[in-house]
């Protein structure tokens, strides 16, 4: 391998138990330089003990670390050139802003006038050149988001490290801070590796995405792999939204299944990718809200159909959604357009839904729990 191509970070089948729980399974993955790379999976999944290994809290029981192409195995915190943000940010508060971000360089011995150019320089590329004086409790939430990012970066670590860190923040402050911590990659340039388990943060600012379950990653792509193209049932049903039925195979027709569902819907699909399936297979079936047709009235066009009644509506302006009750009483989520019109599907109508089978992909049930 040469320089050009080294990573700046590396795993290559890690593995930690505690006692007889196994939290992270053989996991393997390489992120290049200067990337915003997401682990992505619910709580207790193994994504922080996972993190906490890369940063050398804990040391894996087998594999390997590596960091610009070399292991990091037995190398203290202190020695790794990772930093990380915690959710509850963990800035001083008894020392200013420009204090929280100068204390780095002044513990590895930086002279007075490199750490004054340095910090605020890194205050400019934050968006803050003018608050280096303010004590910390006078910041707001984004604020105080920034100047742990600074006094991480100040440090010119090969690797930033965010455990949740929009965890705590309200919900609007939240979606506003996803576009800033993507901005602030881009200014950075600098590896940025997240843990969430809020499918939205993954998804919006990732370049990358590793989805992790019961200790594995299922799957690492793109966001728009993720969502269209999942390989396992798991990340079909965990990222994005879909609708889901468990039913059996009745037929298979080429890269066409045929599922005769619990509810006893008969619905054509397509087998998820690298998966297998045959007739009389027990599968799960996944259709997104946002490929299912509407159609008030009880005429159905389309390759699969159903007929119900709308049992609610979630407003959310244009990300409309109604609840769709079938006659079996399941509910089927679709997206909808709410123009506040006459012509606006409501509550009680009666209304068709089809889709087509391109867009239903089914697989085994039980793979990716």
């Amino acid at each position: 391998m040469t320089d050009s191509a080294v990573s700046d970070l590396e795993c290559s089948n890690v593995c930690k138990n505690f006692g007889s729980v196994q939290a992270v399974k053989d996991v393997s993955f390489e992120i290049p330089s200067g990337s915003f790379f997401s682990i992505l999976g619910p709580s207790g999944c193994g994504k922080t003990t996972l993190m906490r290994m890369i940063a050398g809290f804990e040391e894996p029981d087998s594999g390997d670390i590596s960091i610009k192409g070399r292991s990091v195995l037995n190398v203290p915190p202190n020695r790794r050139n990772v930093k990380m943000v915690f959710q509850h940010l963990a800035l001083f508060p008894m020392m200013n802003v420009f204090e929280n971000i100068a204390y780095g360089l002044r513990c590895i011995g930086a002279d007075r006038d490199e750490i004054k150019r340095k910090v605020q320089d890194v205050l400019n590329r934050v968006a803050l050149p003018d608050v280096g004086g303010r004590e910390i409790h006078q910041l707001s939430g984004g604020q105080k988001q920034r100047i742990a990012i600074a006094r991480c970066m100040v440090l010119d670590p090969d690797v930033l490290l965010l455990d949740e860190p929009l965890g705590a923040l309200d919900l609007k402050l939240r979606e506003a801070m996803k576009i800033e911590l993507k901005l602030l990659q881009h200014q950075f340039d600098t590896t940025f590796v997240y843990i969430t388990h809020d499918q939205s943060e993954a998804l919006v600012m990732s370049d990358r995405v590793a989805v992790m379950n019961n200790g594995r990653f299922e799957q690492i792509g793109s966001p728009q792999d993720l969502y269209h193209h999942p390989k396992t049932a798991f990340v079909a049903g965990f990222v994005g939204d879909s609708n889901r039925w468990t039913g059996r195979v009745s037929a298979v027709q080429g890269e066409e299944v045929m599922v005769e569902t619990d509810g006893g819907m008969n619905a054509r699909c397509r087998p998820g990718e690298g998966a297998s399936v045959a007739a009389g297979d027990t599968v799960t079936l996944f259709v997104r809200p946002e490929f299912v047709h509407l159609t008030q009235g009880r005429e159905a066009l389309g390759e699969n159909s159903l007929q119900g009644r709308v049992d609610n509506l979630l407003f959310n302006g244009a990300n409309s959604r109604a609840l769709v009750r079938m006659g079996s009483g399941e509910l089927v989520e679709v997206d909808v357009t709410l123009t506040g019109g006459a012509d606006d599907v409501k509550p009680t109508d009666d209304v068709a839904l089809s889709w087509s089978a391109e867009n239903a992909i089914c697989f085994p049930s039980g793979e990716g729990r």
